[in-house]
C-alpha cells in the first residue's frame, strides 16, 4: 500500500486490525468498535469535501465505504476494525489483508447503508452519494450521518484539484486521519509515502505513454489533471493526452496512433483485464501497427491503484520497475 517494499509488514498489521470485520455487528447491536487511536482530542471536528461540510462529534465507530480508494484509506489509517460495510470494490485488497464486510458489488441502496447505522459514509466518487447511487449527502446529514467524498473526485471546478498532485493525496490522508481520530497514523503514513516517492528514480524521461483504462471501440484514457497524469509524470512518462483538461477522457484509436506512444499503460481489472486490452490492441488494425504494440511495450497497473489514494506511490514504483524490465534506464 504505502510502498511495495513495506507491504508485508503493513499487511500483517492490518490483519490484526481487521480481525473483527468478519463478524461485524448488526445495526441494532451496540457499537462496540473502539477508536484505534489512543487519543480522541480535537473533537468535534468539521471537515469539508466537494463543497459539503460535516461535523463529527467524536471519532466514527461505524464506517461504510464506497470504492476501494476509500476502503483502503480507512484500513491504512488503522481503522479497519470500524468498517461495518464496504461497496464498489475495484479489485482485491493487497495480499494478506482480510476482506471487510461487503455490502454491494457496486453502489449500495440508501436503505441498506442506513440499516448498518453508520456514523460516517466515505465515498471515492461524488456519484456514489447521489440519487443514482447510495443517496444524496444531504439526506444522510439530516439523519445525523456524516459523509465525506474524496476531494480528488470533486467535479465542480471550484473544488476539483487542477491538476491533482501527490500533496493533494497526502492532504486527504491527513484529513481522513483527523476525521477518524487517527492523526498520528496519518502523519506516519504521509511521511512514509513521501519518503518512498522521493526515493523513486524516474526512468521514463523522454518516453510518451497512453493510459488505457477501458473501452474497445473508443478507448477511455487518462487525461491531463487526474491520478493517471500524476502517476505517469512521477515515473517520468509524458502523457499523450495531457492536453485534455480532465481526469479521464475518450480518445479515438486514430488519435492514439497519430501520437504514437512509446509505451502503453494497461489498467488491469477483473471486468476488463490487461490481457483483454492487449487483444483489443493487437486485433485493431489502427493500433496493431504501433511499435509499442508490436514490441509488447506494455506496463500494467491494478485498477485499485489508479484513483487517488494510498496505492498511488506504489503504482509509481511499479511503473518504474516495469520500465526498467523493458530495458529503459
Amino acid at each position: 500500500m504505502p510502498s511495495s517494499r513495506h507491504l508485508p509488514a503493513l499487511a500483517a498489521g492490518l490483519a490484526l486490525l481487521l480481525g473483527a470485520c468478519a463478524g461485524a455487528p448488526a445495526a441494532d447491536d451496540a457499537a462496540s468498535a473502539a477508536p484505534s487511536s489512543s487519543s480522541v482530542s480535537g473533537f468535534p471536528v468539521t471537515v469539508s469535501s466537494c463543497g459539503t461540510e460535516t461535523t463529527l462529534e467524536a471519532p466514527p465507530e461505524r464506517v461504510v465505504t464506497i470504492k476501494s480508494s476509500a476502503t483502503e484509506m480507512v484500513i491504512a489509517l488503522g481503522a479497519g476494525d470500524r468498517l461495518v460495510g464496504t461497496a464498489f470494490s475495484d479489485g482485491p485488497l493487497p495480499e494478506g489483508v482480510p476482506a471487510p464486510p461487503v455490502l454491494a458489488e457496486q453502489n449500495p441502496s440508501r436503505e441498506s447503508v442506513l440499516d448498518l447505522a453508520p456514523d460516517l459514509v466515505y465515498a471515492g466518487w461524488e456519484s456514489n452519494l447521489s440519487d443514482d447511487g447510495a443517496g444524496e449527502r444531504a439526506g444522510y446529514e439530516e439523519l445525523g450521518v456524516s459523509t465525506f467524498v474524496s476531494p480528488s473526485a470533486c467535479k465542480d471546478p471550484q473544488y476539483q484539484p487542477d491538476p491533482l498532485g501527490f500533496e493533494d493525496v497526502f492532504a486527504e490522508i491527513e484529513q481522513v486521519g483527523t476525521m477518524l481520530g487517527t492523526p498520528e497514523e496519518a502523519e506516519a503514513l504521509v511521511a512514509e509515502q513521501r519518503a518512498a516517492l522521493e526515493a523513486v528514480e524516474p526512468v521514463g524521461e523522454g518516453l510518451t505513454a497512453v493510459w488505457y483504462s477501458s473501452g474497445s471501440d473508443t478507448p477511455f484514457v487518462g487525461a491531463g489533471i487526474g491520478a493517471p497524469q500524476m502517476i505517469m509524470a512521477a515515473a517520468g512518462l509524458e502523457n499523450i493526452a495531457a492536453d485534455v483538461r480532465d481526469t479521464w477522457t475518450s480518445l479515438s484509436w486514430e488519435a492514439v496512433a497519430d501520437r504514437d506512444p512509446d509505451v502503453v499503460v494497461l489498467v488491469d481489472s477483473a471486468w476488463n483485464t490487461a490481457e483483454h486490452k492487449i487483444e483489443v490492441l493487437e486485433s485493431n488494425p489502427v493500433t496493431a501497427a504501433l511499435p509499442a504494440v508490436q514490441e509488447q511495450r506494455f506496463l500494467v497497473v491494478p485498477f485499485a491503484a489508479t484513483e487517488a489514494g494510498v496505492r498511488n506511490v506504489s503504482a509509481v514504483e511499479q511503473l518504474t520497475a516495469q520500465l526498467t524490465e523493458l530495458g529503459y534506464r
